[in-house]
């Protein structure tokens, strides 16, 4: 594609304030990629901290003229390349678009900018008793519009879903720099297409959403949490899957393996038992007893799959500090070798033990260190290669394996992304679950809504 940076630029000089338009490479270099690490990336040209709709109009509009791409960015925090920059291109910051326009109590929903972090949107809800449910577990410095991008999920989505359920409509600013506002203030609302769900998970790739009103739910009681050891994973899989067949539904239920304790507790010094190789997390937030039901047939199911170790309280704040060993599960694998490959494939809940044990087995035959943690009530695993940075014989082993587990999930019926989404690092296996077809129609979406291919090139597909 044939476009003109400098002349961009030069509009953009014109147009945009100095402190919102930067184009010093020392600056711009920090824009390039997100935390995905193997995903390529490159060094934008420029970044524009867009302080409102009216800046990112600007931006778009001026790259339509010249034909420049633009990398929409959140915080940051993704973890396939979505928001990763391309040669001479422009990175459309909106982490400076984070207020919070309204919160309407009566009707439950309200409207945020983009750059708003999802821990404060939790906080800011909490004293008109509302609740937003999807929380990443970088939920205290992502933000709803790179969560909104690539439709995140967390680690409530067994009970309440991902963050697609919560859209009641958004502004975007489409590719020729046009405002399309879509979607209702109503619960209900059928008129015409359901345009606001193109645009989750898009990526990036069709629109740039700059304000987004979101479905609100009462704040639920605080929780009572479970904490269950097993000698292995099948133990743990068949617990939950006991869980599953009794019909329970708990806000949060969790796993990781024993690599990922060990990388928790090398990180931390929590004191962690590391004869354990597989750990349940599980919580309840109905309150009274509804809880007690729910927590006490959980743990008789992990009683009865064998689990080695139980723990149950009540406390809050206690239950926090057992959720933060799985919250820093992914950080701390990163770090135990300085490099690191998170997979992101969801199966079908019954095949998720079968799943792990395949990891396993993945993680002997490439001679990679695999750790698992994931959502254990949605069959969403987060497999976690490590590697150390430098030495390429280990990092091509960990490309194989990071290849064989996406094709280990797509055997199992499942997914090559359940929330991180494909940008740039799941290319070549997007076409292998949704085949021919289904991409051409991808294509035909793109082409229609961004003819010229400005937004967010080399993502998806």
């Amino acid at each position: 594609m044939s476009f003109d940076i400098q002349a961009a630029l030069a509009d953009l000089k014109r147009d945009l304030p100095d402190d919102v338009l930067v184009t010093d490479p020392d600056v711009t270099v920090a824009y390039s990629r997100d935390m995905a690490m193997l995903a390529p990336s490159e060094q934008p040209a420029a970044v524009v901290h867009a302080r409102d709709t009216d800046d990112v109009v600007t931006v778009i509009k001026t790259a339509a003229r010249y034909g420049v791409p633009v990398h929409p960015r959140g915080a940051g925090s993704g973890l396939a390349g979505s928001s990763n920059a391309t040669m001479d291109s422009i990175v459309l910051s909106l982490a400076k678009m984070n207020q919070i326009l309204e919160i309407n109590h009566l009707d439950r929903y309200a409207r945020v900018q983009p750059g708003v972090v999802n821990l404060d949107f939790r906080k800011a809800l909490e004293p008109y008793g509302l609740f937003y449910p999807p929380d990443p577990s970088s939920y205290d410095w992502c933000t709803l519009g790179g969560n909104l991008s690539t439709n995140a999920g967390g680690l409530c989505c067994v009970k309440y879903g991902v963050t697609t359920d919560f859209v009641m409509g958004l502004e975007v600013v489409l590719a020729n720099g046009e405002v399309l506002r879509t979607g209702r203030r109503t619960v209900k609302g059928v008129a015409g297409y359901d345009l606001a769900r193109v645009f989750v998970g898009a990526e990036g790739t069709l629109g740039v959403i700059t304000e987004a009103t979101l479905m609100l739910r009462p704040l639920p009681e605080p929780p009572a949490t479970l904490v269950a050891s097993f000698a292995d994973l099948f133990h743990a899989g068949a617990a939950v899957q006991a869980m599953i067949d009794d019909g329970l539904v708990p806000s949060l239920l969790e796993i990781m393996d024993g690599t990922a304790l060990m990388a928790v507790e090398k990180a931390h010094r929590m004191g962690l038992d590391l004869s354990t190789k597989a750990l349940l997390l599980a919580q309840s937030d109905s309150g009274g007893e509804r809880a007690e039901r729910e927590m006490a047939a959980i743990e008789k199911h992990c009683r009865d799959a064998g689990a080695t170790e139980l723990h149950r309280t009540d406390d809050a704040e206690e239950g926090a500090m057992l959720l933060f060993a799985r919250r820093q599960a992914l950080p701390a694998l990163e770090a135990y070798k300085g490099g690191s490959l998170v997979d992101d494939v969801a199966v079908p809940r019954s095949r998720m033990a079968e799943f792990l044990v395949g990891c396993e087995q993945i993680g002997l035959d490439t001679d990679t260190m695999i750790g698992t943690c994931g959502h254990a009530g949605d069959g969403n695993m987060h497999p976690t290669i490590c590697f150390t940075p430098g030495d390429d014989a280990e990092y091509e082993r960990a490309k194989d394996a990071f290849g064989r587990i996406l094709d280990l999930g797509l055997s199992m019926g499942g997914t090559i992304t359940g929330e991180h989404g494909v940008g740039s690092i799941k290319q070549g296996f997007l076409a292998k679950e949704i085949g021919e077809l289904g991409l051409r129609v991808h294509r035909q979406i793109k082409d229609a809504l961004d003819p010229q291919g400005i937004l967010n090139p080399g993502k998806l597909f």
